[in-house]
Parts: C-alpha cells; sequence; structure tokens
C-alpha cells in the first residue's frame, strides 16, 4: 500500500465521513493538490464503501485555461467512475456588484456551489485539498497582517458549517509529496498560472517571503506547522473556558446582554478578552470581526475603578454601557416612557408595570407599630397627606426635602450619589402627594413631610414589593 495512503487513512480514522454508505463531496479545482485528493478519496472509498462525488467551479477568471481545467476535471472523474458537477460562475460580475476582494469573491461563490452540491446529494461532508503548505503560507500572512491565538490556529482540519463538515485530509501533507503522489501514479492535472502572480498577497508569501524566512531558518515552514498544533489546542481550551465564563457571568437582555461586573473583574484578561468576543459573535454579520483596540477599551471600561460610568462604540450598531456595576453590551436601549399611577384608597395594592413594582398601602391605629423593617418601607401621617398620592418616574428639575437635611436636594444628585445607574433611574418609582412634594424614593430616602409622631391618629405604611426591589436587592448582595 502507498505510504501517503496509509498517513491519510490513518490521520481520518474513526471520522464519520468514512463510514459505509456516506457520501462526501470533494472540491476539485483541477490541480495537484485536489486531483490528489481526488484520487486518494476513490480509494478509501473502494475500501471503506462511502461514496464520492467530484464538484468543480469555474470561476471564470482565466478564459481558455479555467474552460480547460474544468474539462480535465469532468474527463478525469468520468474515468475513475466518480460523479462530477461543475459550475461556470461569472464571479467578476459579482466582484463588480459587491466591491469584494477577488479571493474572498471566489471563495464565497465556490463554497455556496459545494454546499448546494452536497445537499443535492445527501452529503454530509466536503473534502477540501488544502495541504501544509497553505498551512505555513496562512499563518505567515496572519502573522504579517496581526493575528491573535485563534488566528494562529491556522485552517483547522475540520470544521463544523450548520449541517455539513468540512474536512481537510491532507492538512499536514507537504505539496511536494502530493505532487510526487500524483506522477507516481499517473493524476494529471492543470497548472494554474494565476499562482505565479504576486500580485496576490498569498502568492507573494509563499514565493517571496517564505523563501527569504528559510534561509535564516531551513525548518521554517515546520516550525509554522508546530506554531498551528499548539495554538490550535490551547485556542480551543480557552474557547471552552470562555463559554463557561459566559454563562457564569453574563445574561441575556433582549437584544444584546447584561453582564456580572464582579465576577468578570475576577477573570483573568485573556478570558475577559475571549468574553467580549464571544458575546459579539452574536452581533455577526453586522458588527464583523471587533479589532484588537476596541476588545481592549472594554475589557478597560468594565474592569476599571474609575470612571464608573461610560459608553464605547463597539460597531455594527452595538455599544457597552457601563453605569457602576450594571454592564449592558447589545443595541442602544431605547428610553423609557414616563409612568403615573394615582393612589386614591389607602387600603391595597397599586402596580407599576412599567417599574416592575407593586406598592402595598395599609392603614394603621395611631402612630404605627414601630419604625420601617427596611428601607423598602416606610410610614406617614394619615391626616398630613394631600391626597391623592402619586406613583410616577422622575421628571426634570424634582427635588426631596430628606429627613434630616435642611432645605432640598434634587433628585438626580440622589440617584448620583447612590450609584444608581442611568439605565435604573427612569424605572424608579417616586412617591409624590397631590401638592407634587415628594414624599419617597423607595429604597433610598424619605422627606421630612407626613412624618408619624405621638399625635398621630391614622398611619398609612407603603411597601414596595416586585421585580424592581429583588433586583436592587440581588445587587446589593453581590456588592457585599
Amino acid at each position: 500500500m502507498d505510504e501517503l495512503l496509509m498517513r491519510i487513512e490513518e490521520g481520518t480514522r474513526g471520522d464519520p465521513w468514512r463510514s459505509p454508505g456516506a457520501i462526501v463531496v470533494a472540491a476539485v479545482s483541477g490541480g495537484p493538490d485536489s486531483m490528489t485528493l481526488l484520487h486518494l478519496l476513490r480509494r478509501m472509498a473502494e475500501a471503506d464503501g462511502f461514496a464520492v462525488v467530484a464538484a468543480h467551479v469555474n470561476h471564470r477568471f482565466r478564459g481558455a485555461e479555467a474552460d480547460a481545467e474544468e474539462d480535465l476535471v469532468k474527463r478525469t472523474a468520468a474515468s475513475w467512475g466518480i460523479p462530477c458537477e461543475s459550475a461556470a460562475i461569472d464571479v467578476p460580475a459579482y466582484i463588480a456588484s459587491t466591491g469584494m476582494n477577488t479571493q474572498e469573491a471566489a471563495r464565497e461563490k465556490r463554497y455556496e456551489y459545494l454546499t448546494e452540491v452536497a445537499r443535492r446529494h445527501g452529503a454530509r461532508a466536503i473534502a477540501l485539498g488544502h495541504h501544509a503548505d497553505d498551512q505555513a503560507e496562512t499563518l505567515l500572512m496572519r502573522l504579517i497582517r496581526g493575528t491573535g491565538i485563534a488566528g494562529l490556529a491556522g485552517i483547522p482540519a475540520r470544521r463544523a458549517e450548520k449541517e455539513l463538515e468540512l474536512v481537510r485530509p491532507l492538512l499536514r501533507i507537504p505539496k511536494r509529496e502530493l505532487v510526487e503522489y500524483a506522477e507516481r501514479h499517473g493524476v494529471p492535472y492543470a497548472v494554474d498560472s494565476s499562482n505565479a502572480d504576486t500580485h496576490y498577497f498569498r502568492n507573494e508569501v509563499r514565493l517571496a517571503a517564505l523563501p527569504l524566512l528559510e534561509r535564516y531558518n531551513p525548518q521554517f515552514r515546520a516550525s509554522l506547522l508546530r506554531l498551528a498544533d499548539m495554538a490550535s489546542g490551547e485556542n480551543d481550551y480557552m474557547e471552552a473556558e470562555a463559554g463557561k465564563a459566559l454563562a457564569e457571568t453574563a445574561a441575556r437582555s433582549g437584544e444584546g446582554w447584561t453582564l456580572d461586573r464582579r465576577r468578570f473583574r475576577g477573570l483573568h484578561v485573556a478570558l475577559q478578552r475571549r468574553l467580549i468576543k464571544l458575546i459579539l459573535k452574536y452581533v455577526k454579520p453586522s458588527c464583523g470581526s471587533p479589532d484588537y483596540e476596541r476588545i481592549e477599551e472594554a475589557v478597560a471600561a468594565i474592569a476599571a475603578e474609575r470612571p464608573a460610568v461610560a459608553r464605547i462604540d463597539l460597531g455594527g450598531g452595538w455599544a457597552l454601557a457601563r453605569d457602576y456595576d450594571d454592564v449592558y453590551i447589545g443595541p442602544p436601549k431605547p428610553a423609557r416612557e414616563p409612568f403615573e399611577a394615582q393612589v386614591r384608597e389607602l387600603d391595597g395594592e397599586v402596580a407599576v408595570a412599567d417599574a416592575r413594582a407593586v406598592l402595598r398601602f395599609s392603614r394603621e391605629d395611631g402612630p404605627g407599630a414601630g419604625p420601617p423593617a427596611s428601607r423598602w418601607e416606610a410610614a406617614f401621617d394619615e391626616a398630613e397627606l394631600a391626597l391623592p398620592l402619586t406613583v410616577r418616574s422622575r421628571r426634570p428639575g424634582d427635588r426631596i426635602e430628606p429627613v434630616g437635611l435642611n432645605g432640598s436636594k434634587k433628585v438626580q444628585d440622589m440617584f448620583v450619589d447612590a450609584k444608581i445607574p442611568k439605565s435604573a433611574r427612569d424605572e424608579w418609582p417616586l412617591l409624590a402627594d397631590a401638592e407634587g412634594k415628594i414624599l419617597w424614593l423607595p429604597g433610598l430616602r424619605r422627606s421630612r413631610h407626613a412624618l408619624p409622631n405621638a399625635g398621630t391618629r391614622t398611619t398609612v405604611r407603603v411597601v414596595l414589593n416586585g421585580d424592581f426591589r429583588t433586583g436592587r436587592e440581588e445587587r446589593a448582595a453581590c456588592s457585599e
């Protein structure tokens, strides 16, 4: 048995696409890499019992040369008894209409067609001819342009793409060995003339940069492949840890996410960066890939003690908003509508849906049974209240005359002093009387108006309950 075939079989042993009855679509350009891949798959299929379908895309870049490659693939596949699908796609026209670069546009249309062929034939896998030299070139290109650990992982040997799996059986094999195999077994192939055009960045790296660097280290390509192997394993581990951190640190909030800032600050900075990137993946494709500077800015804004309020544009219509310990990442939230509910009966409950709060009113004889049990409770002398009372949201210019303070203070300043996030201020319920005096800021302060005393005949006790209170208490507990 051929030594190369044995290595491919050993490297893919147990892969689902090799199961009896499975169907694999082989992407075949006509070059030595993909033609050798097709020949190897044919031999493996005979032994394993899976089926192979060849698929070729003529990108219509090189006229007669591209047509000849298409013909070569069709004839060779037919002679080997392999079904072949081909398509001529006007990629130049697609580039003109979209403004995409040449290689990006060709790749998009090629994968679109390969997926179509796979679905038509009921295939669960697409085999691609990327080899070790492609991997080395990709790593060097990414290093030159700038990349992180995920980029250093290089081209994956397998990757899930919706219901399909992209597999690259040749990824550890140098191109030299593929060409030698083709010549040894009489596998016909074409040479793409555009591979010598240094107008393309990859070709320049292959023809100029790599040979230059190999003068300093003859094993430079092998070093790049080892780097890809190590980075791939470490990247997989970090991605799994980032997924755990996401589940423990963040929660969906409408279209966006809220973060537990205390948990976030406890993470290693490497996981903090991954967590932000993982969240931003949910905004694709509109946001694109966030750059390093934006990620660093977001991490710093969340982790820093000061300033306690920050707004960062993350691109794609998403932003980061931090208000003290409240952190939100997502589309900017619409402004809350003001709310107001009148209280005419001082026995019963008033539900304020917009504030997710319920205020329970009760009357007691005399000055009451004792002081309020918590900051979410207040007591008033009924005779001193101007009715009807109102439960409402804040308004510009609101002031309160707090107990123990001579004069008044802006409600806005009370919120700032208590480090109440801006996002919560518009939903905070206030209790006011018929004259507009603010009697109580639940959870914060009450005014000096209508305080029960020894001469009070009837006390009105007000308790705030509901999701609003629960959420504030949970935040307070986390900050202790």
